[in-house]
């Protein structure tokens, strides 16, 4: 018999929420991420629990058991319940009555079983007890150990059911698929026939899949399906893959933490990026390491202009977008240009200098600073 046994199965909050629910004669049941990801040995965010007491009774045994209680989806069978400041999302077990590509009209269901179709994928119907005890109804557990990432029943009518699963299907792959057994089959073919459906979802919701797509440990081989299935060009049209393994690789090579918005910056500009609706900062952020990419300005000088970081960021995306070895040095030459001051301000040109001309003096001047790696000192860059 197969358990799980986690550090939050066992706390207090999650035994309490659990107990405030069999003890009342509900099932309480995890389900999805918080089981998948026990089950693999991987960090765990969210801790989600099914049952078959609906809404009203979840709120009413968790008043009884002084949990607070909040109906944050009671339409679709959801209560968060709140202990020790650690929000548990209760639902009803459901199934599809009626679906539109979108959305779906839900209804209470009475078994495990129903509630489990009506999920995505094999591995995230997988069910544990309070005790860690799993319950597979569906069989997912082969496929979990085979990081086999495969839809339930027919991989076309979950598409269907909701297109995003088309996108659900490349990031799963990228999480938790074994990426040397390669991407199933039927899933794949049902994807290449559903691609009108994809045009069909908010560009808000395509965007945020994507985005945790790509912050996957590797996305490039789950991108590349994308692409080879059609569906890159339809959700990022004149997006490019090319540059996005090199992009992984060199994060790896000089230990840069991973990021989504880089490995999208290698994959389009800005103006591709942005029809994914991304926020301000985010498009601002893709901009600036564009820009830096596709310019001249060495590393000390991105490090001083836009910080270390960043300036280690932008010349791994130039060295990926033009297919060059990235210089050994490039870590501390950031560094150096992230830790230089300029020394010298406009009030040390005054008065001899003002308006467009003091702005064009200064700028002058910090470039040949620049220039000499920072070395100028401020007397010897006034008398030039």
């Amino acid at each position: 018999m197969t358990r799980i046994a986690e550090d939050w199965l066992t706390s207090r909050a999650t035994q309490k929420v659990c107990a405030a629910l069999t003890d009342g004669g509900a099932q309480a049941l995890f389900v999805g991420g918080c089981v998948r990801n026990a089950l693999l040995g991987s960090p765990t965010s969210d801790i989600d629990i099914s049952t078959d007491a609906h809404p009203e009774r979840v709120m009413k045994l968790a008043r009884a058991a002084r949990i607070k209680a909040v109906p944050t989806g009671i339409e679709h069978g959801t209560v968060t319940l709140v202990q020790d400041g650690e929000p548990f999302e209760i639902t009803t077990f459901r199934r599809d009555v009626k679906t539109d590509g979108r959305r779906a009209v839900v209804a209470f269901a009475d078994t495990i079983e129903e509630d489990a179709a009506r999920r995505d994928f094999t591995m995230n119907a997988i069910y544990a007890r309070p005790d860690g005890t799993v319950i597979d109804p569906l069989n997912g557990l082969p496929d979990l150990t085979e990081r086999r990432v495969r839809f339930i029943g027919t991989a076309e009518h979950r598409i269907r059911e909701d297109f995003l699963r088309s996108l659900r299907f490349f990031r799963f792959h990228a999480w938790y698929g074994d990426p040397q057994a390669g991407l199933d089959a039927d899933a794949l073919a049902a994807i290449a026939v559903n691609l009108d459906g994809l045009e069909r979802l908010s560009r808000e919701r395509v965007g945020a899949e994507f985005l945790k797509l790509l912050g996957a440990e590797d996305p490039a081989p789950s991108v590349a399906a994308m692409r080879m299935a059609g569906v890159l060009g339809v959700v990022l049209p004149g997006a490019d893959d090319r540059s996005l393994a090199p992009v992984v690789h060199l994060e790896h090579e000089l230990t840069v933490p991973l990021d989504a918005l880089l490995r999208l910056a290698s994959l389009a500009d800005a103006d591709v990026a942005g029809t994914l609706r991304l926020s301000k900062v985010q498009l601002k952020a893709i901009t600036a390491l564009r820009e830096a990419a596709t310019g001249t300005a060495n590393a000390a000088e991105l490090g001083y202009r836009l910080g270390q970081k960043t300036a280690i960021k932008a010349m791994i995306l130039r060295s990926a977008l033009l297919e060059v070895p990235i210089a050994s040095a490039v870590r501390r030459d950031a560094e150096k240009g992230s830790q230089a001051v300029f020394p010298v301000s406009a009030k040390d040109l005054l008065p001899d200098f003002k308006g467009r001309e003091l702005g064009d003096k200064l700028s002058l001047i910090e470039s040949k600073w620049i220039a000499s790696g920072f070395s100028l000192t401020r007397e010897q860059l006034l008398a030039t």
